[in-house]
């Protein structure tokens, strides 16, 4: 019998020797730059990435505007890119084997950007960095090494694997330095490969793809266009203290998407640990609901005590009989892939391309070159055709959803997601759980209570309006929208709304109680924050609205409450008042106001307005300040009272990227997602002074 191999750790740690466990599993990092992401060439990449095996691939050069993060078939890329200018840019890809291990993201600028890992027992972090060229003013090469100062700065030292990969646009020779620079580099050293070796020795750097002997051919990374001249120009480099986790670092002249550098790869061994990440919300198909659903749901109705009744514990009964019977009826909504415009013969054409290029035939690589670049033309043209046709047949049948929902998506306006934001020192936040602490942070300060403003209840109204009436319900539950994202209970209106007169009477049931108590169920006290940008930095949670979503149920009750109160707010609002009135709007008082300039200008009189802009208006209003001007308007106490209760006791959460924060308390504020807010706004607004 054969002795047992001793393992080996696949790091070099000292202190920590007892934490190491033997890293068997083995990663692929590249970086490549693509001269200019431009038509077909994402697909390309992510077909070459698939190809050479690379989990983790940094791009440069990338020539896209803007920051962000987006979801592209099986894999998540991060990218960083100037404001307008599409110039220079960076991004981070990675495989679906890598993305459940990422902990954050650190767009820091055009020239540079970090994803963080969560590996067992140490974390990574790989910074993709696109250098200045040797005919770049000195002042923004040392601008570029502070910025990566800076960025080291925020990597963790301890237990943390460091990776730097990019062009470097620096020739570090083939003299050997010690601790930095192996026996198999290439070329002589200039002034910007200097700069280099000296930022590894300051940070005690290892450049590993000189570390390793290798045809020269598996050296080189970038070749001139006419093949005369070759450069050694990107580098992989990582701690001197990891540098035995690297096994084999090399270019791969065979890949190809039509740029003149080399993929660079390097082969780590370190274990990655997949993150715990809450699961996607699921939505129901609501185009699917059988049958089976409604008669399920119609029979255990049949079973409820529906007299006197709590109204928390009717609710939740009712809430479990829908998701239970919708869960195990209905089919889930599948998420729809993006279609995708570059044929097979187009992906064809690069594949012929790449075996040129491994062939050296220089003048077939090109001609297949451009026979991909009009192939990729040809193909776009042929997707918006068809899109359009799309567009007019969904016009052509009155589909009014379906018909701008294919103009949105037609139109090309990208929106990546924004997983970075900034702390409240103006400090970037990248680790996950700290992002959502942030939001959490944020929304607790925005939505908080004057401590010196009391809360003052005058209990239960026994002075009663009308009761609700049945038809009332059926009114208010047939009118709600559909297609409408559902609140923290997870049930669309649809779900009530197909069970027609049945749900009514359970509804109806409820609702008395919630009339006579003044009790509203806590489901109902519940939102679901969903920050959407707005114009200006990203980085600054204030820079987003924070839109709510609601119970669908407790809309049919507030659409009760709302016709009610229409009487009393129609009396009380001034004529000049156009936002969120029916049979006028905001475009009136544009015309008006067109038409005052005109008479101004006719007459030749000057004139003056005065714009004002609430900021957080919905998110500033003072609870006790709203009951005491509804009093004072006349409002029944009753309805005061309906509505005070509500807002007693309300909780949020906020919903990010990276998973939902804990349960926090609204101390103030309309609820941004009720369809009461605007109307108790108007008499807000018009009564505080």
């Amino acid at each position: 019998m054969e002795p047992k191999q001793k393992q080996y750790p696949a790091v070099d740690v000292t202190g920590d020797r007892s934490k190491i466990r033997c890293c068997k599993e083995q990663y692929c990092i590249g970086t490549w730059n693509v001269r200019s992401m431009n038509q077909g060439k994402l697909e390309a990449v992510k077909q070459e990435m698939a190809r050479v095996n690379v989990d983790i691939l940094g791009i440069r050069e990338l020539k896209w505007t803007g920051m962000g993060e987006f979801n592209s078939d099986d894999h998540y890329i991060y990218y960083c890119g100037q404001e307008s200018l599409r110039r220079n840019g960076v991004a981070i890809m990675v495989n679906k084997r890598v993305r459940n291990a990422v902990l954050g993201c650190n767009l820091k600028n055009d020239r540079m950007i970090s994803v963080s890992f969560q590996g067992k027992p140490f974390n990574i972090t790989i910074i993709q960095v696109y250098a200045p060229t040797s005919n770049t003013e000195e002042a923004e090469v040392e601008r570029f090494y502070e910025d990566l100062q800076d960025l080291l700065g925020l990597t963790p030292k301890k237990k943390n694997v460091l990776f730097i990969i990019g062009d470097w646009n620096a020739k570090v020779g083939s003299q050997e330095t010690p601790e930095v620079i192996g026996k198999f580099s290439l070329g002589i050293r200039n002034e910007a490969g200097q700069r280099l070796i000296e930022f590894c020795q300051e940070n005690a750097l290892v450049i590993a793809n000189t570390l390793f002997q290798q045809h020269k051919r598996r050296l080189y990374t970038w070749t001139s266009p006419d093949g005369q001249h070759r450069n050694q120009t990107d580098y992989t480099l990582c701690g001197q203290r990891w540098r035995s986790s690297i096994k084999s670092a090399k270019t791969r002249p065979g890949a190809d998407c039509g740029s003149d550098h080399k993929l660079l790869i390097a082969k780590f061994r370190l274990k990655l640990k997949k993150v715990g990440k809450t699961t996607r919300p699921f939505r129901y198909d609501l185009n699917q609901i059988p049958y089976d659903y409604t008669v399920e749901v119609r029979n255990r109705f049949k079973g409820l005590d529906l007299i006197d009744r709590v109204p928390d514990e009717l609710w939740n009964e009712v809430h479990d009989i829908v998701q239970e019977t919708g869960i195990k009826t209905i089919p889930m909504e599948k998420k729809c892939k993006k279609a995708k415009w570059l044929s097979g013969e187009a992906l064809q054409i690069a594949m012929k391309r790449r075996e040129a290029k491994s062939k050296g035939e220089k003048e077939r690589y090109k001609h297949l070159n451009a026979e991909f670049q009009r192939i990729a033309r040809r193909d776009k043209k042929a997707f918006f055709s068809d899109q359009c046709k799309e567009i007019e047949e969904n016009n052509r049948m009155g589909k009014t959803r379906g018909l701008f929902k294919k103009i949105r998506d037609t139109k090309g306006t990208f929106h990546a997601k924004m997983g970075l934001i900034k702390d409240r020192n103006g400090m970037d936040i990248t680790e996950a759980e700290d992002i959502k602490k942030r939001w959490q942070e944020y929304t607790e300060e925005l939505y908080k209570k004057d401590l010196h403003d009391p809360d003052n209840h005058d209990g239960v109204i026994t002075d009663l309006e009308p009761d609700i009436l049945e038809c009332e319900v059926k009114w208010a539950l047939e009118s709600i929208n559909t297609n409408k994202a559902s609140g923290g209970d997870r049930i669309p209106v649809e779900l009530f709304q197909i069970l027609k007169d049945d749900a009514v009477k359970v509804l109806y049931s409820i609702w008395q109680q919630i009339w006579k108590t003044q009790q509203w169920p806590q489901d109902w006290k519940r939102s679901v924050f969903i920050p959407i940008p707005k114009k200006g930095n990203a980085k600054e949670c204030s820079n987003y609205h924070t839109i709510a979503l609601i119970s669908h149920a407790s809309k049919v009750m507030l659409k009760i409450l709302q016709a009610r109160l229409q009487q009393f707010v129609n009396c009380e609002l001034p004529d000049v008042q156009a936002g969120f009135r029916k049979g006028r709007g905001t475009r009136h008082q544009t015309a008006n106001i067109r038409w005052i300039m005109e008479k101004a200008r006719e007459l030749q009189k000057s004139i003056y307005f005065c714009f004002i802009d609430y900021a957080k208006a919905f998110d500033c209003v003072d609870h006790n300040k709203l009951w005491k001007i509804l009093k004072e308007m006349g409002i029944p106490d009753h309805l005061t009272c309906l509505l005070r209760n509500l807002y007693a006791g309300q909780e949020a959460t906020v919903r990010t990227g990276h998973g939902t924060t804990d349960w926090l308390q609204i101390g103030k504020g309309v609820c941004p997602g009720c369809i009461l807010s605007p109307y108790l706004f108007n008499l807000y607004a018009g009564n505080v002074g």
